[in-house]
C-alpha cells in the first residue's frame, strides 16, 4: 500500500512512531551538550539575509538584557530601518558605523583600507571588553576578500576574544581560514533576485 493510500489513522499511527524516534535521538543529543563557549558565527553566502540574520541575533540578544556590539566595515552613513530600531535599544547597543560605502562607489583603495584598519581597532577594543556579550561585525568578509586586511591578523584577533563572548562576522565569500576557525558557518543561496531579474529597486523595510 502507498502512503497516499493510508488512511487518516494508520498516517497519524506512523507519523506519531516517526516522532517519537526523533524525540529519543535529541534528548541523546541535548544530553551530549553539556558545555557552553562564546561561539564564532560566520554568514555568508551569495543570498540576501546575511545582515538580516545578525541584526536578528543582536535584537534576541537585547531582549534577555546582554548589551552587544555592532560595527558596519562598508556600509556608509547613510539612514537605515535597523539603524533606527536599534536606537531604541541605546542601553543596550553600541552602534558604529565604520564603512566609507561600497566599495564601487569609493573607487578608493587607500581609503577603504584606512576605514577597515579604523573599523577593526574599533572591533578589538570591543572584543576585549567583558561589558559585551555579543559582537556583530558587518561585511568583515568583503574587507577580507579585497585584502584591505590580513586574514591571518583577523583571524588572530577573532581568537583572541573573551572566552565567554560571541561573535558574528557577515558578507559573502568568507575566506577557508575564517570558516575554518568558526564554530558555525551558515551559507545564504540564492535563488531569485527581485533587482536582478525584474529590475525591481531596494525597498524600505525590506534592504535598507
Amino acid at each position: 500500500m502507498s502512503k497516499t493510500e493510508l488512511g487518516e489513522e494508520e498516517k497519524n499511527a506512523r507519523h506519531n512512531a516517526k516522532m517519537a524516534k526523533r524525540k529519543e535521538f535529541q534528548k541523546e543529543l541535548v544530553k551530549k551538550a553539556d558545555k557552553t563557549k562564546g561561539l564564532l558565527i560566520v554568514n555568508t553566502g551569495n543570498g540576501k539575509g546575511k545582515s538580516t540574520s545578525a541584526f536578528g541575533t543582536l535584537l534576541r540578544a537585547c531582549g534577555h538584557g546582554y548589551k552587544v556590539g555592532l560595527v558596519q566595515f562598508i556600509k556608509g552613513s547613510w539612514s537605515t530601518g535597523e539603524q533606527n530600531a536599534l536606537k531604541r535599544f541605546d542601553d543596550l547597543v553600541t552602534y558604529h558605523v565604520m564603512g566609507e560605502g561600497f566599495t564601487w562607489d569609493t573607487q578608493d583603495r587607500a581609503r577603504d583600507m584606512a576605514a577597515a584598519r579604523a573599523a577593526w581597532e574599533v572591533s578589538l577594543k570591543m572584543m576585549r571588553d567583558p561589558a559585551y556579550t555579543l559582537i556583530v561585525l558587518d561585511e568583515l568578509n568583503i574587507v577580507l576578500r579585497y585584502e584591505y586586511l590580513p586574514v591571518e591578523e583577523v583571524v588572530e584577533g577573532l581568537a583572541s576574544r573573551l572566552p565567554d563572548m560571541h561573535v558574528m562576522v557577515t558578507g559573502r565569500n568568507a575566506p577557508e581560514l575564517l570558516i575554518d576557525a568558526a564554530d558555525l558557518v551558515t551559507e545564504m543561496k540564492q535563488v531569485k533576485h527581485p533587482f536582478r531579474e525584474q529590475g525591481i529597486k531596494a525597498q524600505k523595510g525590506i534592504e535598507f
